[in-house]
């Protein structure tokens, strides 16, 4: 997969693209919805005897319009959005800026540098998709916008238990810890990834140890707990358990949540390795614990409860 980042106007000449069938969207997740949106575009793509292409944005729209939002976590950051896109045989990645130049072009100014200027044939997008200044365009639009020029497919929602499949409901899952069910949506587990660092220790000497993960700050992160886990090392998959939190029972002061990782039956050295870290069920709150003999205990039926989870068939 060819990835190309563009701003607002880009320089890439017309004679040198491949027609193309794009799918377009911020896709962020690349839940089962945007799935759909994609793997209609490749299949078109194939069908045609074009190369198939995703136009996405970076950054959210909300870090340049809302002044109050200075920074915004991703469900998929970049990087695992390159990756996915690959796997679902995306040729060709446009990643567009998004700016307040971009925020201020019209709808038709928008088609024509962004869908006429890549040489783009046809557009396959969520029924809710909207484009150009205020969002004015949308797929009612885009026909009077494309002059011809190209033709559209409109994906209409998909519905997992009567509701629609979107960020914000995997968004709001995550945030009370519901690992399973957001899993569900994506079609794939949550997974952030990060270099390990070194700890306090704390873990080895209670019979856990743990390697602590600097997680990429652009991830999404769930909500604070006890979780059963995968990590993804060297591409070998292990069981484990992960602590996501501030470490109450030892009045760290942390402000921002750890994420911590006891592997099962494995003792290597990680430090300075990346990991990538699967969460699968969301076990426990985190609790402030009187003695680490009371701490050691409940870590002790985390791993029971953890093991047994992942015996049983998913």
């Amino acid at each position: 997969m060819r990835t190309f980042e563009l701003k607002y106007p880009h320089s890439l000449a017309l004679a040198d693209l491949p027609e193309t069938v794009t799918a377009i969207g911020f896709f962020d997740g690349i839940h089962k919805g945007h799935q759909h949106v994609i793997r209609t575009a490749v299949s078109k793509a194939k069908e045609k005897g074009m190369e198939s292409a995703v136009i996405t944005f970076y950054p959210h729209p909300t870090v340049v319009l809302k002044k109050d939002v200075q920074h915004v976590r991703y469900i998929t950051p970049l990087r695992e959005k390159k990756e996915i896109l690959k796997r679902l045989g995306v040729d060709r990645l446009y990643i567009i800026n998004f700016n307040h130049d971009l925020a201020a072009l019209s709808p038709q100014d928008f088609v024509d540098h962004f869908i006429k200027g890549l040489h783009i044939k046809h557009v396959v997008a969520g029924f809710d998709f909207s484009y150009g200044h205020k969002g004015k365009g949308n797929m009612d639009t885009i026909a009077e916008h494309a002059a011809n020029a190209f033709t559209t497919t409109t994906i209409s929602k998909v519905e997992l238990d009567d509701k629609k499949v979107s960020s914000t409901r995997i968004r709001e899952l995550l945030s009370i810890g519901n690992v399973e069910k957001a899993n569900e949506l994506l079609g794939r587990p949550l997974t952030v990834d990060g270099i390990v660092v070194k700890g306090e220790q704390r873990g080895k000497e209670m019979g856990y140890p743990t390697a602590n993960i600097d997680t990429n700050t652009e991830a999404l992160l769930p909500k604070p707990g006890i979780y059963a886990v995968k990590v993804i090392y060297k591409n070998e998959k292990y069981e484990g358990m992960a602590s996501l939190g501030f470490n109450p029972t030892f009045d760290t002061g942390l402000t921002e949540p750890v994420l911590e990782v006891n592997i099962f039956d494995y003792n290597n050295d990680l430090y300075g390795d990346e990991l990538f870290v699967e969460f699968h069920k969301f076990i426990r709150d985190e609790e402030k614990f009187a003695s680490i003999e009371q701490l050691i205990t409940e870590l002790d039926q985390d791993e029971v409860i953890s093991r047994s989870f992942f015996s049983k068939p998913h």
